[in-house]
């Protein structure tokens, strides 16, 4: 027969034991719902969404024929209905979107015998159209091309859908079909990797900011950086630590580890970055691959995000210095006295400012004011000069600081937004240094390359 104190000294080590069974079902529990977070156990789309890509590709930053390779290999898993060549800069055309389905021509029989879904490259073909070449004036908008023409040809396709706008590049062609067919706003969802694009395509962001606030919108200012390779910065995050060879296996040695001797995109993608997977771009196609696309505050694998109510924009009338702040990705515009010129058309350029070595347009709007426009991509503090030969606007000069968070507190002046604009979540948890958000995506980084490195061993086979 026991006695108490055998009793109560059976009931300690009873307690104790299952303190530590209960501490180690959580340990475990921890560790199975981060390994399910690295294999990407996500909800998959119910149905394959319709998709029109707007791209800058054979522009300025090859990352978009990065992210044309990843979009081609999976397309399967997309009712793709266009491919748009919008160039902002350069020589970007709908002629290297088909040289990129002409490499991908090549490789396509080994593709098709692993996965006869993916698409042929004469579907691939019948869908890339010319879009607007250059930016678009103060106003917006300007003539239509084959690539707006397309958007509202999609949009206005009988479906129980909507079309899914994958913005790569700048707004234009956007801007231009939401201009000519205002009945497609509500016909279409766009997902815009924003940022430096923001920042070139000023005027089309403004222009749909202001006269088409209930689209349906993700705004990815930032979230993106999580999925561009920065070996420099892997040690810094948590996903990564105690990692080194998974870290170079998905960083810079991802192109040997996945890509090395995969055909013909596997050979060009060597000329892109020396391989390095920027891809800038793709989370808007990993959005709709993994997660709700219908519901942006859950988990995906094109990042996570939060509604926005208002859009910053900040007007000065006249020059600016340090004392002035606005908030990172906002749209800033100054507006200057100058004389009445009926020599010039109103949205005309008539002066150029140099902001960060950077040259930007400045225009007369009528009535003696001139307004130049602005969207930082990123925080900073920052000075500008304008050249004119208008007396009173050469050599004017000014500064301003450029604040971390978006959209900032709101202003008089901002943009008010409807109930469907989403962007980067301004939680400082999910930061990954100055980029808000990214932290949403790095954290599938990982699964998302493994999942591509075994379509790409299907060219190695």
């Amino acid at each position: 027969m026991m006695t108490r104190r055998a009793v109560k000294r059976l009931n300690d080590i009873k307690q104790t034991s299952m303190k530590r069974l209960k501490k180690w079902c959580l340990t475990l529990t921890v560790a199975l719902t981060a390994l399910t977070a690295n294999a990407g156990e996500l909800q998959k789309p119910t149905e394959k969404p319709r998709v029109l890509i707007s791209t800058d590709i054979g522009g300025t930053d090859p990352d978009d024929n990065q992210s044309m390779v990843h979009l081609i290999m999976y397309s399967d898993l997309f009712n793709l209905e266009g491919l748009v060549s919008s160039p902002s800069f350069g020589s970007g055309s709908k002629e290297e979107i088909l040289r990129m389905i002409a490499l991908y021509e090549k490789d396509y029989p080994k593709l098709k015998k692993k996965n006869p879904m993916l698409m042929s490259p004469d579907a691939l073909r019948a869908l890339a159209k010319q879009g607007r070449k250059g930016l678009m004036p103060f106003k917006g908008y300007a003539e239509s091309t084959e690539g707006s023409e397309w958007i509202i040809q999609c949009a206005r396709k009988q479906s129980d859908q909507p079309l899914w706008v994958l913005v790569w590049g700048t707004l234009e062609d956007v801007a231009q079909a939401l201009h000519d067919a205002p009945d497609i706003e509500s016909k279409i969802r766009v997902y815009w990797i924003g940022g430096p694009n923001k920042k070139w395509g000023v005027n089309s962001y403004a222009y749909i900011a202001k006269h088409h606030p209930n689209l349906w919108m993700i705004e990815n200012n930032a979230t993106y950086r999580g999925f561009i390779t920065d070996n420099d910065k892997m040690e810094l995050i948590e996903e990564y630590k105690g990692m080194e060879a998974d870290q170079n296996r998905y960083g810079t040695g991802y192109y040997d580890y996945a890509m090395k001797g995969a055909g013909h995109m596997g050979h060009d993608f060597a000329g892109y970055y020396k391989g390095v997977v920027k891809m800038g771009d793709t989370p808007s196609l990993l959005y709709m691959m993994q997660g709700n696309p219908d519901n942006p505050m859950e988990e995906s694998w094109g990042g996570r995000f939060a509604p926005i109510k208002h859009s910053s924009r900040r007007v000065f009338h006249g020059q600016t210095t340090e004392n002035d702040t606005i908030p990172v990705y906002s749209v800033v515009e100054w507006y200057f006295k100058g004389p009445k010129k009926k020599d010039i058309a109103e949205d005309s350029v008539c002066f150029v400012a140099t902001i960060d070595k950077q040259q930007w347009a400045g225009y007369y709007v009528g009535n003696g004011q001139y307004v130049l426009r602005y969207s930082p991509k990123a925080p900073a503090c920052l000075t500008y000069s304008i050249s004119s030969p208008i007396k009173l606007l050469n050599g004017l000069k000014g500064s301003f600081v450029v604040d971390d968070v978006w959209p900032g507190k709101p202003d008089a002046n901002d943009y008010p937004l409807g109930n469907h604009w989403y962007s980067d979540l301004a939680d400082r948890s999910e930061y990954e240094g100055k980029w808000q958000g990214a932290k949403t995506q790095r954290k599938w980084r990982q699964a998302i390359l493994e999942d591509w490195a075994r379509r790409w061993n299907w060219l190695k086979e």
